[in-house]
Protein backbone atom coordinates (compact mmCIF):
# COMPACT_ATOMS: atom_id res chain seq x y z
CA UNK A 1 0.00 0.00 0.00
CA UNK A 2 2.71 2.46 -1.05
CA UNK A 3 1.30 5.96 -1.59
CA UNK A 4 4.24 7.95 -2.93
CA UNK A 5 4.04 11.74 -2.30
CA UNK A 6 4.92 12.42 -5.94
CA UNK A 7 1.99 10.28 -7.09
CA UNK A 8 -0.39 12.00 -4.68
CA UNK A 9 0.78 15.27 -6.16
CA UNK A 10 0.13 14.01 -9.68
CA UNK A 11 -3.42 13.01 -8.72
CA UNK A 12 -4.31 16.65 -8.07
CA UNK A 13 -4.50 17.23 -11.82
CA UNK A 14 -7.73 15.22 -11.94
CA UNK A 15 -9.37 15.57 -8.53
CA UNK A 16 -12.97 15.59 -9.74
CA UNK A 17 -12.72 12.72 -12.24
CA UNK A 18 -10.82 10.65 -9.66
CA UNK A 19 -13.45 11.39 -7.02
CA UNK A 20 -16.16 10.38 -9.50
CA UNK A 21 -14.25 7.21 -10.40
CA UNK A 22 -13.88 6.36 -6.69
CA UNK A 23 -17.57 6.90 -5.99
CA UNK A 24 -18.52 4.77 -8.98
CA UNK A 25 -16.13 2.05 -7.82
CA UNK A 26 -17.81 2.19 -4.44
CA UNK A 27 -21.20 1.86 -6.14
CA UNK A 28 -19.97 -1.19 -8.04
CA UNK A 29 -18.88 -2.72 -4.72
CA UNK A 30 -22.31 -2.00 -3.24
CA UNK A 31 -23.95 -3.91 -6.09
CA UNK A 32 -21.88 -6.96 -5.09
CA UNK A 33 -23.19 -6.58 -1.55
CA UNK A 34 -26.75 -6.19 -2.79
CA UNK A 35 -26.39 -9.29 -4.90
CA UNK A 36 -25.07 -11.20 -1.89
CA UNK A 37 -28.07 -10.17 0.22
CA UNK A 38 -30.56 -11.18 -2.50
CA UNK A 39 -28.89 -14.54 -3.03
CA UNK A 40 -28.80 -15.18 0.73
CA UNK A 41 -32.55 -14.56 0.97
CA UNK A 42 -33.19 -16.74 -2.11
CA UNK A 43 -31.09 -19.62 -0.71
CA UNK A 44 -32.80 -19.37 2.70
CA UNK A 45 -36.25 -19.44 1.08
CA UNK A 46 -35.24 -22.44 -1.02
CA UNK A 47 -33.93 -24.26 2.06
CA UNK A 48 -37.30 -23.73 3.74
CA UNK A 49 -39.16 -24.88 0.64
CA UNK A 50 -40.67 -21.44 0.11
CA UNK A 51 -40.19 -20.60 -3.58
CA UNK A 52 -42.90 -17.98 -3.91
CA UNK A 53 -40.44 -15.09 -3.96
CA UNK A 54 -37.75 -16.94 -5.90
CA UNK A 55 -38.59 -15.55 -9.42
CA UNK A 56 -38.73 -12.02 -8.05
CA UNK A 57 -35.43 -12.45 -6.17
CA UNK A 58 -33.67 -13.90 -9.21
CA UNK A 59 -35.01 -11.10 -11.38
CA UNK A 60 -33.68 -8.63 -8.83
CA UNK A 61 -30.26 -10.36 -8.95
CA UNK A 62 -30.22 -10.03 -12.73
CA UNK A 63 -31.19 -6.39 -12.39
CA UNK A 64 -28.31 -5.80 -9.95
CA UNK A 65 -25.90 -7.51 -12.35
CA UNK A 66 -27.09 -5.27 -15.19
CA UNK A 67 -26.73 -2.15 -13.04
CA UNK A 68 -23.24 -3.27 -12.03
CA UNK A 69 -22.27 -3.74 -15.67
CA UNK A 70 -23.42 -0.22 -16.48
CA UNK A 71 -21.71 1.29 -13.44
CA UNK A 72 -18.52 -0.65 -14.20
CA UNK A 73 -18.43 0.63 -17.76
CA UNK A 74 -19.00 4.20 -16.58
CA UNK A 75 -16.36 3.81 -13.86
CA UNK A 76 -13.75 2.56 -16.32
CA UNK A 77 -14.47 5.42 -18.71
CA UNK A 78 -14.24 7.97 -15.90
CA UNK A 79 -11.03 6.44 -14.55
CA UNK A 80 -9.51 6.36 -18.04
CA UNK A 81 -10.40 10.01 -18.54
CA UNK A 82 -8.86 10.88 -15.17
CA UNK A 83 -5.69 8.95 -15.98
CA UNK A 84 -5.41 10.63 -19.37
CA UNK A 85 -5.79 14.05 -17.78
CA UNK A 86 -3.07 13.27 -15.24
CA UNK A 87 -0.81 11.86 -17.94
CA UNK A 88 -1.15 14.90 -20.21
CA UNK A 89 -0.83 17.47 -17.43
CA UNK A 90 2.16 15.77 -15.80
CA UNK A 91 3.97 15.31 -19.10
CA UNK A 92 3.31 18.94 -20.05
CA UNK A 93 4.66 20.07 -16.68
CA UNK A 94 7.81 17.98 -17.05
CA UNK A 95 8.38 19.14 -20.64
CA UNK A 96 7.94 22.78 -19.62
CA UNK A 97 10.40 22.31 -16.77
CA UNK A 98 12.84 20.54 -19.08
CA UNK A 99 12.66 23.59 -21.34
CA UNK A 100 13.55 25.79 -18.36
CA UNK A 101 16.46 23.51 -17.49
CA UNK A 102 17.85 24.00 -20.98
CA UNK A 103 20.74 22.25 -22.71
CA UNK A 104 22.89 22.46 -19.57
CA UNK A 105 20.74 19.76 -17.93
CA UNK A 106 21.46 17.28 -20.70
CA UNK A 107 25.20 17.65 -20.18
CA UNK A 108 24.79 15.64 -16.96
CA UNK A 109 21.58 13.66 -17.66
CA UNK A 110 21.31 11.09 -20.46
CA UNK A 111 18.72 11.92 -23.09
CA UNK A 112 17.45 8.32 -23.16
CA UNK A 113 16.89 8.33 -19.39
CA UNK A 114 14.95 11.59 -19.63
CA UNK A 115 12.90 10.15 -22.48
CA UNK A 116 12.10 7.04 -20.40
CA UNK A 117 10.85 9.21 -17.53
CA UNK A 118 8.74 11.40 -19.82
CA UNK A 119 7.14 8.50 -21.69
CA UNK A 120 7.19 5.22 -19.76
CA UNK A 121 7.30 6.75 -16.29
CA UNK A 122 4.31 9.00 -16.91
CA UNK A 123 2.40 6.09 -18.47
CA UNK A 124 2.99 4.14 -15.24
CA UNK A 125 1.57 7.03 -13.22
CA UNK A 126 -1.60 6.84 -15.32
CA UNK A 127 -2.35 3.27 -14.21
CA UNK A 128 -1.47 3.99 -10.59
CA UNK A 129 -3.67 7.08 -10.35
CA UNK A 130 -6.63 5.87 -12.41
CA UNK A 131 -6.84 2.29 -11.10
CA UNK A 132 -4.96 1.84 -7.86
CA UNK A 133 -5.91 5.02 -5.97
CA UNK A 134 -9.72 4.68 -6.42
CA UNK A 135 -9.54 1.03 -5.39
CA UNK A 136 -7.41 1.93 -2.37
CA UNK A 137 -10.02 4.38 -1.12
CA UNK A 138 -12.78 1.81 -1.62
CA UNK A 139 -10.74 -0.82 0.23
CA UNK A 140 -10.17 1.48 3.19
CA UNK A 141 -13.89 2.35 3.37
CA UNK A 142 -16.12 -0.60 2.41
CA UNK A 143 -14.71 -3.54 4.45
CA UNK A 144 -14.82 -1.64 7.80
CA UNK A 145 -18.40 -0.56 7.13
CA UNK A 146 -19.33 -4.12 6.22
CA UNK A 147 -17.79 -5.39 9.44
CA UNK A 148 -19.92 -2.93 11.39
CA UNK A 149 -23.03 -4.25 9.62
CA UNK A 150 -22.06 -7.87 10.33
CA UNK A 151 -21.41 -7.04 13.98
CA UNK A 152 -25.08 -6.21 14.36
CA UNK A 153 -26.33 -9.48 12.81
CA UNK A 154 -23.53 -11.99 13.46
CA UNK A 155 -21.02 -10.66 15.98
CA UNK A 156 -19.32 -14.03 16.29
CA UNK A 157 -18.16 -13.72 12.68
CA UNK A 158 -15.90 -10.83 13.65
CA UNK A 159 -13.63 -13.29 15.44
CA UNK A 160 -12.56 -14.65 12.06
CA UNK A 161 -13.00 -11.64 9.81
CA UNK A 162 -11.31 -8.85 11.76
CA UNK A 163 -7.91 -10.56 12.28
CA UNK A 164 -7.87 -11.74 8.68
CA UNK A 165 -8.73 -8.29 7.34
CA UNK A 166 -6.07 -6.64 9.51
CA UNK A 167 -3.51 -9.18 8.31
CA UNK A 168 -4.50 -8.63 4.66
CA UNK A 169 -4.19 -4.85 4.94
CA UNK A 170 -1.35 -4.40 7.42
CA UNK A 171 0.75 -7.53 6.90
CA UNK A 172 2.19 -6.64 3.50
CA UNK A 173 3.25 -3.23 4.84
CA UNK A 174 6.24 -4.97 6.46
CA UNK A 175 7.60 -5.43 2.94
CA UNK A 176 6.99 -1.88 1.69
CA UNK A 177 10.50 -0.59 2.34
CA UNK A 178 12.13 -3.55 0.62
CA UNK A 179 9.61 -3.32 -2.20
CA UNK A 180 10.37 0.39 -2.66
CA UNK A 181 14.10 -0.33 -2.79
CA UNK A 182 13.63 -3.12 -5.33
CA UNK A 183 11.38 -0.81 -7.35
CA UNK A 184 14.03 1.91 -7.46
CA UNK A 185 16.66 -0.60 -8.58
CA UNK A 186 14.27 -1.81 -11.28
CA UNK A 187 13.58 1.72 -12.53
CA UNK A 188 17.26 2.72 -12.54
CA UNK A 189 18.07 -0.36 -14.63
CA UNK A 190 15.11 0.35 -16.92
CA UNK A 191 16.31 3.93 -17.45
CA UNK A 192 19.85 2.80 -18.23
CA UNK A 193 18.62 0.31 -20.81
CA UNK A 194 16.43 2.94 -22.46
CA UNK A 195 19.34 5.40 -22.53
CA UNK A 196 21.69 2.81 -24.05
CA UNK A 197 19.19 1.85 -26.74
CA UNK A 198 18.59 5.48 -27.76
CA UNK A 199 22.33 6.16 -27.84
CA UNK A 200 22.93 3.07 -29.97
CA UNK A 201 20.21 4.08 -32.45
CA UNK A 202 21.47 7.64 -32.75
CA UNK A 203 25.08 6.48 -33.07
CA UNK A 204 24.46 3.61 -35.49
CA UNK A 205 26.50 5.13 -38.36
CA UNK A 206 29.50 5.60 -36.04
CA UNK A 207 29.10 2.09 -34.61
CA UNK A 208 29.03 0.55 -38.08
CA UNK A 209 31.99 2.62 -39.24
CA UNK A 210 34.02 1.56 -36.19
CA UNK A 211 32.95 -2.08 -36.39
CA UNK A 212 31.52 -1.80 -32.88
CA UNK A 213 28.00 -3.10 -33.57
CA UNK A 214 28.76 -6.51 -32.03
CA UNK A 215 30.25 -5.02 -28.85
CA UNK A 216 27.33 -2.66 -28.50
CA UNK A 217 24.86 -5.52 -28.98
CA UNK A 218 26.58 -7.50 -26.21
CA UNK A 219 26.44 -4.49 -23.91
CA UNK A 220 22.73 -4.09 -24.59
CA UNK A 221 22.21 -7.80 -23.93
CA UNK A 222 23.95 -7.38 -20.57
CA UNK A 223 21.74 -4.39 -19.77
CA UNK A 224 18.66 -6.38 -20.76
CA UNK A 225 19.75 -9.28 -18.53
CA UNK A 226 20.30 -6.83 -15.66
CA UNK A 227 16.76 -5.51 -16.16
CA UNK A 228 15.44 -9.08 -16.11
CA UNK A 229 17.23 -9.74 -12.82
CA UNK A 230 15.92 -6.51 -11.32
CA UNK A 231 12.39 -7.35 -12.46
CA UNK A 232 12.55 -10.85 -10.95
CA UNK A 233 13.94 -9.45 -7.68
CA UNK A 234 11.06 -7.00 -7.52
CA UNK A 235 8.51 -9.71 -8.35
CA UNK A 236 9.83 -11.97 -5.59
CA UNK A 237 9.04 -9.35 -2.98
CA UNK A 238 5.77 -8.42 -4.66
CA UNK A 239 4.63 -12.05 -4.78
CA UNK A 240 5.35 -12.47 -1.07
CA UNK A 241 3.13 -9.44 -0.53
CA UNK A 242 0.41 -10.96 -2.73
CA UNK A 243 0.76 -14.38 -1.14
CA UNK A 244 0.31 -12.95 2.34
CA UNK A 245 -2.79 -11.08 1.20
CA UNK A 246 -4.26 -14.20 -0.42
CA UNK A 247 -3.55 -16.25 2.70
CA UNK A 248 -5.36 -13.71 4.86
CA UNK A 249 -8.30 -13.51 2.45
CA UNK A 250 -8.76 -17.25 2.12
CA UNK A 251 -8.22 -17.80 5.82
CA UNK A 252 -10.79 -15.16 6.70
CA UNK A 253 -13.39 -16.63 4.36
CA UNK A 254 -12.82 -20.15 5.71
CA UNK A 255 -12.99 -18.92 9.31
CA UNK A 256 -16.25 -17.10 8.61
CA UNK A 257 -17.66 -20.19 6.89
CA UNK A 258 -16.78 -22.39 9.87
CA UNK A 259 -18.33 -19.92 12.28
CA UNK A 260 -21.47 -19.71 10.14
CA UNK A 261 -21.76 -23.49 9.96
CA UNK A 262 -21.22 -23.73 13.71
CA UNK A 263 -24.00 -21.24 14.29
CA UNK A 264 -26.30 -23.20 12.00
CA UNK A 265 -25.54 -26.51 13.74
CA UNK A 266 -26.14 -25.10 17.21
CA UNK A 267 -29.31 -23.37 16.08
CA UNK A 268 -28.08 -19.94 17.20
CA UNK A 269 -28.40 -18.46 13.73
CA UNK A 270 -31.18 -18.15 11.20
CA UNK A 271 -30.86 -19.71 7.71
CA UNK A 272 -30.90 -16.26 6.14
CA UNK A 273 -28.22 -15.04 8.55
CA UNK A 274 -26.05 -18.10 7.86
CA UNK A 275 -26.20 -17.69 4.10
CA UNK A 276 -25.71 -13.94 4.42
CA UNK A 277 -22.61 -14.45 6.54
CA UNK A 278 -21.15 -16.94 4.05
CA UNK A 279 -21.69 -14.61 1.10
CA UNK A 280 -20.77 -11.34 2.79
CA UNK A 281 -17.56 -12.80 4.18
CA UNK A 282 -16.37 -13.23 0.63
CA UNK A 283 -17.58 -9.76 -0.35
CA UNK A 284 -15.75 -8.28 2.62
CA UNK A 285 -12.46 -9.34 1.06
CA UNK A 286 -13.34 -8.58 -2.55
CA UNK A 287 -11.96 -4.99 -2.37
CA UNK A 288 -8.73 -6.37 -0.88
CA UNK A 289 -8.33 -8.84 -3.75
CA UNK A 290 -9.08 -6.11 -6.29
CA UNK A 291 -6.55 -3.82 -4.59
CA UNK A 292 -3.84 -6.45 -4.98
CA UNK A 293 -4.65 -6.74 -8.70
CA UNK A 294 -4.61 -2.99 -9.28
CA UNK A 295 -1.36 -2.70 -7.33
CA UNK A 296 0.44 -4.79 -9.91
CA UNK A 297 -1.14 -2.76 -12.72
CA UNK A 298 0.12 0.53 -11.27
CA UNK A 299 3.42 -0.53 -9.80
CA UNK A 300 5.48 0.99 -12.64
CA UNK A 301 4.16 4.36 -11.46
CA UNK A 302 5.62 3.72 -7.99
CA UNK A 303 8.94 2.66 -9.53
CA UNK A 304 9.14 5.79 -11.69
CA UNK A 305 8.04 8.25 -9.00
CA UNK A 306 11.57 9.03 -7.83
CA UNK A 307 12.73 9.62 -11.40
CA UNK A 308 9.78 11.94 -12.06
CA UNK A 309 10.47 13.88 -8.86
CA UNK A 310 14.18 14.15 -9.72
CA UNK A 311 13.36 15.66 -13.12
CA UNK A 312 10.59 17.92 -11.78
CA UNK A 313 12.70 19.33 -8.95
CA UNK A 314 15.98 19.66 -10.88
CA UNK A 315 17.31 23.19 -10.59
CA UNK A 316 18.15 25.04 -13.82
CA UNK A 317 21.73 26.21 -14.22
CA UNK A 318 20.33 29.73 -14.58
CA UNK A 319 17.05 30.60 -12.84
CA UNK A 320 14.57 32.70 -14.79
CA UNK A 321 14.50 35.69 -12.43
CA UNK A 322 14.42 38.46 -15.05
CA UNK A 323 11.31 40.56 -15.53
CA UNK A 324 12.11 42.80 -18.51
CA UNK A 325 10.98 41.72 -21.98
CA UNK A 326 13.78 41.63 -24.57
CA UNK A 327 12.07 43.87 -27.10
CA UNK A 328 14.65 46.03 -28.78
CA UNK A 329 13.46 48.79 -31.09
CA UNK A 330 16.77 48.62 -32.99
CA UNK A 331 19.61 46.08 -33.22
CA UNK A 332 21.23 46.18 -29.77
CA UNK A 333 24.82 46.47 -28.66
CA UNK A 334 26.20 43.34 -26.97
CA UNK A 335 28.92 43.89 -24.38
CA UNK A 336 31.01 41.46 -22.32
CA UNK A 337 32.45 43.10 -19.19
CA UNK A 338 35.21 41.28 -17.28
CA UNK A 339 33.43 37.95 -17.75
CA UNK A 340 34.81 34.92 -15.95
CA UNK A 341 33.37 31.43 -15.96
CA UNK A 342 34.38 27.95 -14.80
CA UNK A 343 32.47 24.78 -15.69
CA UNK A 344 31.44 22.60 -12.76
CA UNK A 345 34.16 20.10 -11.93
CA UNK A 346 36.74 21.86 -14.13
CA UNK A 347 40.01 22.84 -12.55
CA UNK A 348 40.69 25.84 -14.78
CA UNK A 349 38.40 28.73 -15.79
CA UNK A 350 37.05 28.62 -19.34
CA UNK A 351 36.94 32.43 -19.47
CA UNK A 352 39.17 34.92 -17.64
CA UNK A 353 38.18 38.58 -17.55
CA UNK A 354 36.82 38.74 -21.10
CA UNK A 355 35.87 42.24 -22.17
CA UNK A 356 34.80 43.40 -25.64
CA UNK A 357 31.86 45.01 -27.42
CA UNK A 358 29.84 43.75 -30.39
CA UNK A 359 28.62 47.01 -31.86
CA UNK A 360 24.96 47.42 -32.70
CA UNK A 361 24.06 46.54 -36.28
CA UNK A 362 27.56 45.31 -37.12
CA UNK A 363 29.31 41.95 -37.48
CA UNK A 364 31.79 40.78 -34.86
CA UNK A 365 33.84 37.62 -35.44
CA UNK A 366 35.29 35.59 -32.57
CA UNK A 367 38.27 33.39 -33.40
CA UNK A 368 40.86 31.44 -31.49
CA UNK A 369 42.34 28.00 -31.07
CA UNK A 370 40.21 25.08 -29.90
CA UNK A 371 39.29 25.44 -26.23
CA UNK A 372 39.81 29.22 -26.20
CA UNK A 373 36.25 29.77 -24.86
CA UNK A 374 34.43 30.90 -28.00
CA UNK A 375 31.33 28.72 -27.64
CA UNK A 376 31.30 29.35 -23.89
CA UNK A 377 30.78 33.05 -24.58
CA UNK A 378 27.70 32.29 -26.64
CA UNK A 379 26.35 29.90 -23.98
CA UNK A 380 26.65 32.71 -21.44
CA UNK A 381 24.99 35.19 -23.79
CA UNK A 382 22.02 32.83 -24.17
CA UNK A 383 22.06 32.26 -20.39
CA UNK A 384 22.52 28.52 -20.55
CA UNK A 385 25.04 29.33 -17.80
CA UNK A 386 25.67 32.40 -15.66
CA UNK A 387 29.06 34.11 -15.40
CA UNK A 388 31.00 33.54 -12.21
CA UNK A 389 32.13 37.17 -12.32
CA UNK A 390 31.47 40.12 -14.58
CA UNK A 391 28.37 40.64 -16.66
CA UNK A 392 26.98 40.58 -20.18
CA UNK A 393 24.74 43.40 -21.37
CA UNK A 394 22.44 43.65 -24.36
CA UNK A 395 21.19 47.12 -25.21
CA UNK A 396 22.82 48.40 -22.02
CA UNK A 397 20.95 46.03 -19.70
CA UNK A 398 22.33 42.95 -17.95
CA UNK A 399 21.04 39.79 -19.66
CA UNK A 400 19.98 38.55 -16.20
CA UNK A 401 17.34 41.30 -16.16
CA UNK A 402 15.54 39.89 -19.22
CA UNK A 403 13.10 37.02 -19.09
CA UNK A 404 14.77 33.92 -20.52
CA UNK A 405 12.06 33.29 -23.10
CA UNK A 406 12.17 36.79 -24.58
CA UNK A 407 16.00 36.94 -24.49
CA UNK A 408 16.36 33.71 -26.44
CA UNK A 409 13.61 34.72 -28.82
CA UNK A 410 15.55 37.88 -29.60
CA UNK A 411 18.73 35.96 -30.47
CA UNK A 412 18.68 33.63 -33.49
CA UNK A 413 21.36 30.94 -33.32
CA UNK A 414 22.86 28.67 -35.97
CA UNK A 415 25.30 26.15 -34.53
CA UNK A 416 27.64 23.64 -36.06
CA UNK A 417 25.41 20.80 -34.86
CA UNK A 418 22.22 21.50 -36.75
CA UNK A 419 18.95 19.88 -35.64
CA UNK A 420 16.08 19.43 -38.05
CA UNK A 421 12.80 17.77 -37.13
CA UNK A 422 10.77 15.04 -38.82
CA UNK A 423 8.48 17.50 -40.58
CA UNK A 424 8.26 19.37 -43.86
CA UNK A 425 10.98 21.79 -44.89
CA UNK A 426 8.49 24.65 -44.52
CA UNK A 427 7.59 23.56 -40.96
CA UNK A 428 11.27 23.36 -40.04
CA UNK A 429 11.90 26.85 -41.40
CA UNK A 430 8.87 28.29 -39.57
CA UNK A 431 10.02 26.90 -36.21
CA UNK A 432 10.63 30.33 -34.65
CA UNK A 433 8.15 32.21 -36.84
CA UNK A 434 5.04 30.10 -37.52
CA UNK A 435 3.23 32.94 -39.30
CA UNK A 436 5.95 33.52 -41.93
CA UNK A 437 4.63 33.76 -45.48
CA UNK A 438 5.78 31.54 -48.34
CA UNK A 439 7.55 34.51 -49.91
CA UNK A 440 9.48 35.08 -46.69
CA UNK A 441 10.53 31.41 -46.71
CA UNK A 442 11.84 31.72 -50.25
CA UNK A 443 13.78 34.92 -49.48
CA UNK A 444 15.44 33.32 -46.46
CA UNK A 445 16.26 30.14 -48.39
CA UNK A 446 17.78 32.17 -51.24
CA UNK A 447 19.96 34.10 -48.81
CA UNK A 448 21.17 30.81 -47.31
CA UNK A 449 21.88 29.39 -50.77
CA UNK A 450 19.47 26.47 -50.48
CA UNK A 451 16.37 27.59 -52.40
CA UNK A 452 17.35 26.01 -55.73
CA UNK A 453 17.90 22.62 -54.11
CA UNK A 454 14.56 22.80 -52.31
CA UNK A 455 12.76 23.82 -55.49
CA UNK A 456 14.30 20.84 -57.31
CA UNK A 457 12.65 18.39 -54.88
CA UNK A 458 9.38 16.77 -56.08
CA UNK A 459 7.39 18.31 -53.22
CA UNK A 460 9.50 21.45 -52.81
CA UNK A 461 9.00 23.10 -49.45
CA UNK A 462 6.38 20.43 -48.59
CA UNK A 463 9.06 17.71 -48.63
CA UNK A 464 9.11 15.77 -45.36
CA UNK A 465 12.61 15.49 -43.91
CA UNK A 466 13.90 12.39 -42.17
CA UNK A 467 14.55 12.46 -38.44
CA UNK A 468 17.36 14.93 -37.61
CA UNK A 469 17.42 15.78 -41.32
CA UNK A 470 19.10 12.47 -42.08
CA UNK A 471 17.98 12.56 -45.73
CA UNK A 472 20.05 15.71 -46.36
CA UNK A 473 23.77 16.32 -46.58
CA UNK A 474 25.56 18.16 -43.78
CA UNK A 475 25.85 21.27 -45.93
CA UNK A 476 22.15 21.24 -46.81
CA UNK A 477 21.21 20.89 -43.15
CA UNK A 478 23.38 23.85 -42.20
CA UNK A 479 21.98 26.03 -44.97
CA UNK A 480 18.42 25.19 -43.90
CA UNK A 481 19.36 26.17 -40.35
CA UNK A 482 20.78 29.44 -41.67
CA UNK A 483 17.54 30.11 -43.55
CA UNK A 484 15.57 29.32 -40.39
CA UNK A 485 17.64 31.81 -38.39
CA UNK A 486 17.20 34.52 -41.02
CA UNK A 487 13.46 33.88 -41.14
CA UNK A 488 13.24 34.29 -37.35
CA UNK A 489 14.16 37.96 -37.97
CA UNK A 490 15.72 38.32 -34.51
CA UNK A 491 17.69 41.52 -33.78
CA UNK A 492 20.77 39.48 -32.85
CA UNK A 493 22.13 36.70 -35.08
CA UNK A 494 24.70 34.22 -33.74
CA UNK A 495 26.60 31.96 -36.16
CA UNK A 496 28.63 29.28 -34.38
CA UNK A 497 30.61 27.49 -37.13
CA UNK A 498 27.41 27.86 -39.15
CA UNK A 499 29.05 27.16 -42.51
CA UNK A 500 31.54 24.49 -41.46
CA UNK A 501 29.75 21.78 -43.49
CA UNK A 502 29.16 23.96 -46.54
CA UNK A 503 31.20 23.36 -49.69
CA UNK A 504 34.19 25.70 -49.42
CA UNK A 505 33.73 26.94 -52.97
CA UNK A 506 30.23 28.14 -52.13
CA UNK A 507 30.94 29.46 -48.65
CA UNK A 508 32.13 32.93 -49.69
CA UNK A 509 28.96 33.52 -51.73
CA UNK A 510 26.72 32.23 -48.94
CA UNK A 511 28.46 34.36 -46.29
CA UNK A 512 28.18 37.44 -48.49
CA UNK A 513 24.43 36.80 -49.03
CA UNK A 514 23.96 36.07 -45.34
CA UNK A 515 25.55 39.29 -44.21
CA UNK A 516 23.57 41.22 -46.79
CA UNK A 517 20.32 39.59 -45.64
CA UNK A 518 21.28 40.18 -42.02
CA UNK A 519 21.99 43.83 -42.74
CA UNK A 520 21.22 46.02 -39.76
CA UNK A 521 21.32 43.15 -37.25
CA UNK A 522 23.96 42.63 -34.61
CA UNK A 523 25.86 39.55 -35.79
CA UNK A 524 28.28 37.41 -33.78
CA UNK A 525 30.30 34.90 -35.82
CA UNK A 526 32.48 32.04 -34.62
CA UNK A 527 34.39 30.50 -37.48
CA UNK A 528 37.70 29.04 -38.59
CA UNK A 529 37.44 29.88 -42.28
CA UNK A 530 38.53 33.24 -43.58
CA UNK A 531 35.41 33.57 -45.74
CA UNK A 532 33.29 33.85 -42.59
CA UNK A 533 35.73 36.18 -40.82
CA UNK A 534 37.23 38.59 -43.33
CA UNK A 535 33.92 40.41 -43.91
CA UNK A 536 33.45 41.07 -40.17
CA UNK A 537 33.61 44.68 -39.00
CA UNK A 538 35.59 43.56 -35.96
CA UNK A 539 37.51 40.42 -35.02
CA UNK A 540 38.01 39.35 -31.39
CA UNK A 541 40.85 36.88 -30.85
CA UNK A 542 40.58 34.60 -27.80
CA UNK A 543 43.39 32.55 -26.31
CA UNK A 544 43.17 30.51 -23.12
CA UNK A 545 39.92 32.17 -22.10
CA UNK A 546 41.34 35.71 -22.47
CA UNK A 547 41.02 38.37 -25.15
CA UNK A 548 44.31 38.38 -27.04
CA UNK A 549 43.54 41.06 -29.61
CA UNK A 550 40.71 43.07 -31.17
CA UNK A 551 40.69 44.67 -34.62
CA UNK A 552 39.71 44.11 -38.23
CA UNK A 553 41.05 41.28 -40.37
CA UNK A 554 43.62 43.36 -42.24
CA UNK A 555 45.10 45.00 -39.15
CA UNK A 556 45.26 41.76 -37.14
CA UNK A 557 46.78 39.78 -40.00
CA UNK A 558 49.54 42.38 -40.31
CA UNK A 559 50.16 42.70 -36.56
CA UNK A 560 52.12 39.47 -36.25
CA UNK A 561 50.27 38.18 -33.18
CA UNK A 562 48.17 35.07 -32.51
CA UNK A 563 45.74 35.90 -35.31
CA UNK A 564 48.60 35.98 -37.81
CA UNK A 565 49.82 32.62 -36.54
CA UNK A 566 46.32 31.16 -36.85
CA UNK A 567 46.13 32.39 -40.44
CA UNK A 568 49.56 31.05 -41.22
CA UNK A 569 48.84 27.69 -39.58
CA UNK A 570 45.59 27.37 -41.50
CA UNK A 571 43.36 27.73 -38.40
CA UNK A 572 41.78 30.67 -40.20
CA UNK A 573 41.76 29.77 -43.86
CA UNK A 574 40.26 30.79 -47.15
CA UNK A 575 38.67 27.88 -49.02
CA UNK A 576 40.98 24.91 -48.60
CA UNK A 577 44.12 27.08 -48.54
CA UNK A 578 45.71 28.88 -45.64
CA UNK A 579 45.18 32.60 -45.99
Amino acid sequence: MIVHPELRRAARYARRPLLAATLLQGAVTLTHLGQAVLLAVALADTARGDTARLPLLLAAVLGVVAVRAGLGCLQRRTATRAGARVRVALRDELLAHLGRLGPAHLTTARAGAVRTTLVDGVEGVDAYVSRYLPQLLVTLTVPPLLLVALAASAPVALLGLVPALLLALAGPRAWDRLLARRGKEHWDTYEQLGADYLEALQGMPALRAAGAVGRTRRRLEERSAALHRATVAKLRVSLVDTGLTDLAVQGGVVAAALLACGAAVTGSGTPTGTYLLLLLASECFRPVRDLSREWHAGYLGVSSADGIRALRTAEPAVPDTGTAPARWAAPPEVRFEHVEFTYGGAGEPALRGVTFTAEAGRTTAIVGPSGAGKSTLLALLLRHHAPGRGRITVDGRDVAAYTLGSLRQGIAVVSQETYLFHATIADNLRLARPDATDDALVRAARAAGVHDEIAALPDGYATVLGERGATLSGGQRQRLALARALLADAPVLVLDEATSAVDERREADIVRELLRAAGGRTVLVIAHRLAAVRHADRVVVLDGGRVDAVGDHTALAAAGGLYTRLVTAGEVREGGRAA
